[in-house]
């Protein structure tokens, strides 16, 4: 791919020329793997939100690459595990839940195969775009959730590699000072930031194997400088990742900002996929249990309720049935209640969720329309930001 803008990106339309600043939003992808569970969800509610509404303010792109993170070990280890133990399985027909059953299985053997049995799998993704079959699935499978539950689908099914190769996205880290490479001697290559006062951070192991840090700079590191506002949303267990990528992409011009948002524990605890444990949770089954009782709009506007005013931020609330079953019916009295249209103008009633950035930001946004003496939001802040019309 030539460095151009993500060609799934939506830019939003012009307030007035010249005025509107130029935002990408990265939020960290989610393997095709598995089922989407609750933290999957909330962080693409909470991206979801703040996309539309900030196109109402500025032109953004959102920026959601799987081909850019195929190249990790974590996918293309799975994908060799498949072929290994199961060669031709016909996937079209399986469930998220079958394939995610397969992951599992392979996160639990362990067995990590060495690097030149992942090369094949990684020059078919590099220069053929190749998407094995389970991933496939997996992706065809969330566009439909997505589509039932208004998100924007910024190209899940797309080919949208990164704009540098690996060589050279290190040699403009090594121009930077920014590359500790010891292949020569047999070892890893290192992002260095040493000198403000960041450890090293591996991101090509001495095989060869870039991780996922080393596939977001041969992204962004094109991407950044054409725009004014960087927006990261990840994982907070990602955050030194995260401010490596913020001290390598500021000088580059943008301003960027470090959105973390936290998983869903369940039961008190925060799990991991890898590990399973999804049944009933994943996005397949919570679209089920609430559309037996909630039209369309319900269901989108409540889950953004749930999942980014009721949830919050942070990582303490755990998943509660309840809870979401009276956001969902919170969303049906909002609906019916909402006004045609509002005083003053929609960029206005957005602009006050803002501080020092561009974005909107979700949670201030979405608790806006809670609370009993706040008046109903109006129809056009629905169908533009959270029922998707």
């Amino acid at each position: 791919m030539t460095p151009v803008a993500a060609p799934s990106s939506r830019r939003a339309p012009s307030v007035a020329e010249g005025t509107r600043r130029r935002v990408l939003l990265a939020p960290i992808t989610i393997t095709p793997s598995k089922p989407l569970a609750p933290s999957h969800l909330k962080g693409l509610f909470w991206t979801d939100v703040m996309y539309r509404a900030t196109a109402c303010l500025a032109d953004v792109d959102y920026r959601y690459s799987h081909s850019t993170y195929h190249l990790t070990e974590q996918t293309l280890g799975f994908w060799e595990f498949l072929d290994r133990t199961h060669g031709d399985t016909g996937y079209a027909e399986l469930t998220e839940d079958d394939i995610g059953s397969l992951y599992v299985r392979h996160r639990a053997a362990a067995d990590r195969v060495p690097a030149a049995a992942l090369r094949p799998y990684a020059d078919a993704v590099e220069h053929h775009g190749w998407v094995h079959p389970a991933a496939t699935r997996v992706l065809e499978l969330w566009r439909g959730h997505y589509a039932r539950l208004g998100l924007y689908d910024p190209g899940l099914l797309a080919h949208q590699p990164p704009g540098l190769g690996l060589e050279e996205m290190l040699e403009q880290l090594r121009a930077r000072g920014l590359c500790l490479d010891h292949r020569g001697l047999g070892g890893p290559v290192y992002l260095d930031l040493t000198r403000h006062g960041l450890p090293l951070r591996q991101i090509v192991t001495a095989d060869g194997r870039p991780n996922y840090l080393a596939c977001a700079l041969r992204e962004l590191l094109p991407l950044a400088p054409r725009y004014d506002e960087v927006v990261f949303l990840y994982d907070p267990e990602l955050d030194p990742d995260y401010q490596l990528l913020a001290r390598v992409l500021a000088p580059l011009g943008p301003v960027v900002h470090r959105v973390p948002v936290g998983r869903v524990p369940v039961d008190g605890e925060i799990r991991s996929a890898r590990a399973g444990g999804w049944r009933g949770l994943d996005a397949a089954s919570l679209i089920e249990a609430a559309s037996a009782d909630h039209d369309e709009a319900a269901l989108r506007l409540g889950m953004r309720l749930y999942f980014i005013a009721t949830l919050g931020p942070g990582q303490g609330q755990s998943h509660r049935p309840d809870l979401l079953h009276q956001c969902l019916k919170r969303a049906g009295r909002l609906l019916a209640g909402a006004p045609a249209a509002a005083e003053p103008g929609l960029p206005e009633r957005l602009g006050v969720h803002r501080r020092d950035h561009t974005y909107v930001d979700p949670y201030r946004l979405t608790t806006s329309l809670l609370g009993r003496r706040r008046a109903a939001p109006a129809r056009d802040l629905l169908a533009e930001v959270f029922l998707c019309h």
